[in-house]
């Protein structure tokens, strides 16, 4: 009988280890309770000095001096017992590191969840957007005369009706795709994220690429996630200098570099390229998709470790092309922490 009960005691105490949820080694971060960082702040990253005689066409202010221009503005919060590697987030078209932040809808954002997953995690709003400021020179040039109107600066917005189709959100401006993962119940807070676009007034190459191989170089173990738009940035920043880079994470890239380019500087990094679903319903996306994985090949041919993946391959489906934000936003980022743990120490 004492061996029959012993049996039993055994057999329930294996019962509920089984059926206790795993480590967080297993799980990832604790996603709920304080968050505990042990440092966090903000900086910038490069920047020149302007001497201009049209800083202001305002009365009241002198329109002659000095100013700093084409500067990064970087947050950052480094959590308690950090992992070496760092991960820094660029966001893309007509929006700024708010990308990364809570979700409209009122959910963690990549930068909490990175940060609760043990990263140092650094939140980039790209040269003149955000808190990186723009230059008023050439606009108050044209306005008090001294510049033709053909030189004012090229500057664009998106409205809704665009942004819906490209971010795809549905094929036609308020239908949305069966299974959808972006909350539009909450899209009045996703449009206050718009901004006025710069990028075809910058110097080339951008200022935010040197801004980030000085970041990477800072950290010295640097994961650059990039989204759309800023897609090519992390392989620019490679072939500007690899120094500091540990690996290239390009979501959903506006292009990837082409197949014919040397793509040498990419071959010693571990390199993602990822895609959310509806792809080949979307002629803007599809194209791009193909290019990247042209790249991906080229790369590989060269003795690269490049990839190019569809969430919906690895069993996620209805992502928009705001996949950071998406319904299953924290389901994505955990996929792609386990991909940084596996590919960088």
């Amino acid at each position: 009988m004492k061996r029959l009960v012993a049996g039993v005691l055994l057999a329930l105490a294996l019962v509920a280890c089984q059926t206790q949820p795993p480590d967080q080694a297993a799980t990832g971060p604790v996603l709920t309770g304080p968050l505990t960082v042990a440092s966090q702040g903000s900086f910038f990253l490069g920047g020149q000095d302007v001497r201009s005689d049209t800083l202001s066409n305002s009365a009241r202010y002198e329109p002659s001096g000095t100013i700093t221009n084409d500067q990064v503005y970087v947050h950052y919060q480094t959590p308690v017992d950090a992992k070496p590697a760092s991960i820094a987030l660029i966001h893309g078209c007509c929006l700024t590191g708010k990308t990364w932040e809570t979700t409209p809808d009122g959910r963690m954002g990549w930068d909490e969840y990175f940060v609760r997953s043990g990263y140092p995690t650094y939140v980039v709003d790209q040269a003149s957007r955000g808190r990186s400021a723009a230059t008023p020179t050439a606009i108050n040039a044209a306005k008090v005369g001294k510049s033709p109107p053909d030189q004012l600066p090229t500057l664009f917005a998106i409205g809704r009706e665009n942004a819906w189709v490209n971010f795809r959100f549905g094929e036609r401006y308020g239908e949305v795709f069966p299974g959808m993962q972006f909350p539009v119940e909450a899209q009045a807070e996703f449009w206050k994220q718009m901004v006025p676009d710069w990028l075809e007034s910058l110097p080339t190459p951008n200022p935010t690429v040197p801004a980030l191989s000085e970041l990477s170089k800072r950290l010295n173990n640097t994961v650059l996630v990039s989204h759309s738009q800023s897609g090519i940035y992390p392989f620019q920043t490679v072939s500007l200098d690899p120094a500091g880079v540990a690996a290239i994470v390009s979501i959903e890239p506006g292009r990837c570099p082409a197949p014919t380019e040397d793509v040498r500087p990419y071959v010693k990094l571990p390199v993602l390229v990822l895609f959310g679903d509806y792809i080949e319903r979307s002629p803007r996306w599809s194209p791009r998709l193909q290019g990247c994985r042209e790249f991906v090949d080229a790369t590989n041919k060269a003795g690269g470790r490049a990839e190019v993946v569809l969430l919906p391959d690895v069993g996620f489906h209805g992502n928009s092309h705001m996949l950071m934000q998406d319904r299953n936003s924290l389901e994505v980022a955990g996929w792609l922490r386990q991909w940084i743990e596996k590919h960088v120490e």
